[in-house]
């Protein structure tokens, strides 16, 4: 019902920033709560930030200050501003996408894209 796919992804140095890209397709008018999850080699798959259709966020507490999630309803996206990047902010980061209540509330999931910050 519901695609993801996300852009944006690769390597960048400590300190730098990237953005990351969400585009939505298919029954978009099922979708609520759009944002990012990112899951570490040996750790849990973690939020990271999310976003509800009337622009509300939260932020997991490792990353408020440094990133921004914005959404645009008319094109169905979501971006992930990322700056003053840390190397524990290595990871593959997942795009996520839930349905409302109304609508089963069902998750969607892009494919991941690996972001990477060394030196």
């Amino acid at each position: 019902q519901v695609q993801l796919v996300e852009s944006g992804g690769g390597l960048v140095q400590p300190g730098g920033s990237l953005g990351l890209s969400c585009a939505a397709s298919g029954s978009t008018f099922r979708i609520n709560g759009m944002g990012w999850y990112r899951q570490a080699p040996g750790k849990e798959r973690e939020l990271v930030a999310s976003i509800t259709r009337d622009g509300r966020t939260n932020y997991a507490d490792s990353v408020k200050g440094r990133f921004a999630l914005s959404r645009d309803n008319a094109k169905n996206t979501v971006y992930l501003q990322m700056n003053s990047l840390k190397p524990e902010d290595t990871a593959v980061y997942y795009c996520n996408a839930v349905e409302g209540y109304g609508f089963g509330h069902n998750a969607y999931w892009g494919q991941g894209t690996q972001v990477t910050v060394s030196s």
